[in-house]
């Protein structure tokens, strides 16, 4: 260390020069500073809670969106011209099949059946007398008492006769059903809308006059498309598992609306398209569903998924462990050296709220669960080894 040397001024007249105290306390400032040398200290790694994948059985489902539609609508209609006399029903009911909804004008029907089962009567008796007639003419034409002339003329009264009957006949029954028109039942069990006519009004004058309208709520049906890859995959799995278009129908489907969590909601496979609509690249399918409870109306949109396959070992980490840019999903692996190690993944479906990781991960890898924003591609960290649990799985 070098020699300091300090050199004072000349004291101005009538001030004081500095005492050794002094002196000696800034040679030992400056002789400080001459041996004090600054070094940096790194900071510790950061901490960053980091778990290997885990690994159980998934079943992989098939998922779409959907629209519920009823398995039977029909419109009620007047098939009869008449005044609406009665309805029978309150809008908005539940009945059963063979109820009573409408009433139409029944008195002038019920005459017209009367007439049409009383002319019946008359060709009834006519026949019966030109039988009879036709057998004496028989047994007269064996004795050689009248003329074969004689008998054809039996013969061809016999057959009017019988003809006219025939003809009464369907009268009466055509009669009968114009009757039965009169009273609009519910053609099975379901829910009636509100009526679009009222008491009194005449109805079925040009043409059948639509009464209300009544659907069947249980089953109901959920329709939805599936894309042409899908289609493939599916037939493909099929063909490997032997299934048969039989087996098809009974593959469970699973629904759930817009408001619910995951799929409360059973039914089955009950129809697909025999064609793809080469417009939009998808099949039409449907499934069937009990619906007891009515809590499925028609023209919900709806939730579906269908299970595919089983896979019996997939990998499966927190949704909140994935990153995305424009490279698309990855995840942060810490080495073997502590270090962050950025990841490409292909991710799947979601599992009991933890996503399934299709490729780019291995058994052993140590994915960063929390502390992303710590972690730094390519820099050291201090990993703290957790255990992933399953979340509560959220509403797609």
């Amino acid at each position: 260390m070098g020699r300091v040397q300090l050199f004072w001024p000349t004291a101005p007249r009538g001030c004081r020069r500095p005492d050794g105290r002094a002196i000696a306390a800034i040679v030992a400032l400056v002789t400080l500073a001459g041996c004090e040398q600054n070094t940096f200290v790194p900071p510790p790694p950061p901490k960053v809670d980091v778990a290997v994948p885990v690994q159980r059985p998934i079943t992989r489902y098939l998922e779409a969106t959907g629209n519920t539609a009823p398995i039977k609508s029909v419109d009620l209609v007047a098939r009869v011209q008449g005044f609406l006399q009665s309805i029978e029903y309150s809008d908005g009911n539940f009945v059963k099949q063979g109820t009573t909804l409408f009433t139409i004008e029944p008195e002038t029907y019920k005459l017209k059946l009367d007439q049409a089962q009383a002319a019946e009567a008359g060709a009834q008796a006519s026949l019966k007398q030109a039988e009879a007639d036709f057998k004496r003419q028989s047994d007269l034409v064996a004795r050689q008492a009248v003329s074969q002339a004689t008998l054809d003329q039996s013969t061809a009264t016999r057959d009017n006769a019988q003809a006219n009957l025939l003809q009464a006949q369907a009268n009466t029954r055509l009669a009968e059903v114009n009757y039965g028109y009169t009273k609009v039942t519910a053609p099975f069990d379901g829910i009636v809308s509100a009526h679009l006519a009222s008491v009194g009004e005449l109805v079925g004058v040009a043409s059948p006059t639509q009464l209300a309208t009544i659907v069947a709520f249980d089953p109901i049906y959920v329709n939805f498309t599936v894309n042409e890859q899908d289609v493939l995959r599916i037939r493909a799995e099929a063909v490997r598992r032997g299934l048969t278009p039989t087996d098809l129908k009974q593959i469970p489907i699973e629904i759930g609306l817009q408001t619910e969590t995951g799929y409360p909601h059973q039914g089955k496979l009950d129809y697909a398209s025999p064609t793809i609509n080469q417009s939009t690249g998808t099949l039409a399918v449907r499934g069937v569903a009990p619906n007891p409870d009515r809590l499925l109306l028609p023209g919900y949109f709806v939730r579906v998924r269908v299970p595919v396959e089983r896979q019996d070992n997939a990998f499966l980490v927190p949704d909140t462990a994935l990153g995305s840019d424009q490279g698309g999903r990855y995840v942060l692996v810490v080495t073997n050296e502590n270090v962050i190690e950025q990841r490409r993944v292909q991710t799947g479906p979601l599992e009991e709220g933890l996503r399934v990781i299709e490729s780019g991960l291995k058994a052993d890898d140590r994915v960063v669960t929390t502390g992303l924003l710590r972690a730094i591609p390519g820099q050291k960290v201090d990993p703290q080894l957790k255990r992933i649990e399953a979340a509560q799985q959220s509403i797609k």
